[in-house]
């Protein structure tokens, strides 16, 4: 069952404005960051630049809204990952700093500024990510493939990689993001099944992860990707398990990353993975055949994806002809 949020209803504080539905939650203790968790402030140049494209053309990026820790690195790369159908998620997932609410109706020229913005940015290759829109009979599915078909007139030499909802009980609208054609499906399971119901209590495992077979089964040449985050009390054998899943699957591409707490209102950090552990995961997974492993603390799904993208490609090459001869 999905809750929707009236927002109209809600405390003043800027927590509460976000979360509502998490303002009853006790505040978790605060855990010290490791030093290998420590970024730098974001305020270069190259930053700004960036950000004043994106919002002079009022989109929205899941980089700013999910507080991700790469903001200042990919941002100064001219790179940053938009969030298309709003900044409000009707979902709470209990890891995700994204608000929550009753979304705004959807602005039916956001596919236009995005493929605008995408050109002027120079983009090699871009993610597009949503909010999940369970307030629309079909997720939103028709406008996330307009984006994608938008970016293709205006920005053709760009790849796109896009990162969906589950389109849970939305007939019909993994088929028509899929004929859209874009690079890259990533859709993530983000933990393990045990917490499923206490981390993404609107989502199902097993229900993303048939979304994600039915895309390779419907085109087996589009890239399938998908991600976890770690740290939230989860084990070593559940995490490879879920490898397991996504292998048989088909899933081409997984990310593993560390789990940070947006607030203290916000699932609590179990303990911090090491980077040494990290390592460890990325061996496994590559051990069970995946063409491209992304595990490290600061891993998110779209951090160095264009790199990542062009490995992807040639990872991909290597196995095909290595089964030719």
């Amino acid at each position: 069952m999905v809750t929707v949020i009236n927002r109209n209803e809600e405390p003043s504080n800027a927590a509460a404005l976000r979360h509502p539905e998490k303002q009853k939650n006790a505040d978790s203790a605060p855990l010290k960051k490791p030093d290998w968790l420590r970024v730098k402030a974001p305020g270069s140049e190259g930053y700004n630049a960036t950000r004043k494209i994106v919002h002079d053309a009022k989109l929205v990026t899941v980089c700013e809204e999910a507080a991700c820790p790469n903001i200042g690195e990919c941002w100064t790369k001219s790179h940053a990952t938009l969030m298309i159908m709003g900044d409000t998620c009707t979902r709470a997932c209990a890891f995700c700093n994204v608000k929550t609410g009753l979304p705004d109706a959807l602005d039916a020229d956001e596919p236009r500024r995005v493929g605008e913005t995408v050109n002027k940015m120079g983009l090699a290759h871009v993610v597009i990510t949503s909010v999940d829109r369970d307030d629309l009979s079909d997720g939103g599915a028709a406008h996330f493939a307009e984006v994608v078909r938008q970016i293709r007139s205006q920005s053709p030499k760009t790849t796109i990689e896009i990162l969906t909802p589950d389109f849970l009980r939305k007939n019909g609208a993994l088929e028509q993001v899929i004929e859209s054609k874009p690079d890259v499906f990533n859709h993530n399971l983000e933990t393990v099944p045990r917490l499923y119901l206490k981390i993404r209590p609107g989502a199902r495992y097993y229900h993303s992860l048939r979304l994600l077979d039915e895309v390779k089964q419907r085109d087996p040449n589009m890239f399938t990707k998908s991600g976890i985050m770690v740290g939230l009390g989860e084990t070593r054998e559940e995490v490879m398990q879920v490898m397991d899943d996504m292998r048989s699957a088909n899933i081409d591409f997984i990310t593993i990353g560390q789990y940070l707490q947006p607030t203290r209102k916000h699932a609590p950090i179990d303990r911090f993975v090491t980077p040494e552990e990290f390592k460890a995961y990325e061996s496994i997974a590559r051990a069970k055949g995946f063409l491209m492993v992304s595990s490290s603390p600061l891993t998110r799904s779209s951090h160095h994806a264009g790199e990542d993208f062009a490995r992807l490609r040639e990872a991909r090459l290597k196995a095909s002809g290595q089964r030719q001869k």
